[in-house]
């Protein structure tokens, strides 16, 4: 699968061989998916790994190849995006959860388009789940960032880079969810490894508008010239609140932002993407 703001996976268990069980990745050069491998790896699975395909018939290419393979589970990254653009409100008081559906009418009225394919690619899962009697479990990540293991530069964590490299003087008024690239990947392995997980997930450690990430990073790096103002000068987009119940049940503990934040940064210097 394909993701904009973040590359995604889909975990797929295969066969037990004498060196422990085979795991497939999907996406497995991407950001998201390197950090799985590397998990994986680490807990003596053997990994197989695949390249991308996009959208909703990439998903479903691959659940096909799951059910011809008799595979029991597949995890599938998906999106927050899929999640919250339903027209609800979305402010301090509200606690989002895995309730929550975007509509795909929505998506379309206000052109939405990366918004409303993570949406019909996941409308698509669950109904050949439902009527080929497949496991699956989707997972919806936030905006991830942290550590990078490839030598290019993804989506999200460009984020970062834009706000610390000086290009610009202004921050977008908005509030986004954030979450460490190695909770999200180790979600994904718990997913796959407990066997009581189901359903949907989502996974944000923290929603922050981009003045308190701003503010967050110029405490910790106070020599780094930062934005200075909001880009559009309307009120702040509010914040809201995400759930974070059911990950929890799988016995994943998310990193602090703050935590993550650092991390970030320091890999974006140790790739050569920035220099104080």
């Amino acid at each position: 699968m394909a993701e904009k703001q973040q590359q995604g996976s889909n975990v797929e268990e295969g066969s037990s061989t004498a060196a422990g069980k085979v795991v497939c990745v999907t996406g497995a050069s991407g950001y998201i998916a390197s950090w799985i491998v590397k998990l994986l790896l680490d807990r003596g699975y053997t990994v197989h790994g695949t390249v991308r395909d996009t959208a909703v018939s990439g998903t479903l290419n691959v659940l096909r190849s799951c059910k011809k393979a008799s595979v029991k589970r597949v995890v599938i990254t998906s999106s927050m995006a899929a999640v919250t653009f339903n027209g609800r409100p979305r402010t301090p008081d509200v606690i989002v959860d895995e309730t929550w559906f975007s509509v795909p009418e929505l998506c379309e009225k206000h052109q939405q388009w990366y918004v409303l394919s993570k949406t019909l690619a996941e409308e698509a899962a669950w109904k050949f789940s439902k009527d080929n009697e497949l496991e699956i479990v989707v997972m919806h990540p936030t905006m991830v960032i942290g550590p990078l293991l490839q030598p290019t530069l993804n989506a999200s964590v460009e984020v970062i880079l834009n706000l610390i490299n000086g290009s610009s003087s202004t921050y977008p008024n908005f509030a986004h969810g954030w979450v460490n690239v190695k909770d999200v990947a180790l979600a994904h392995i718990l997913a796959y490894e407990v066997p009581s997980a189901d359903g949907r997930y989502c996974i944000v450690e923290r929603v922050v508008h981009y003045l308190e990430l701003v503010k967050i990073i110029s405490k910790m790096y106070p020599n780094i010239s930062l934005p200075y103002k909001c880009g559009d000068g309307e009120p702040l987009f509010p914040t809201y609140q995400v759930s974070t119940d059911k990950i929890r049940s799988l016995g994943a503990e998310l990193i602090p932002l703050e935590k993550t934040i650092k991390e970030t940064i320091e890999s974006l210097k140790e790739k050569g993407f920035f220099a104080l």
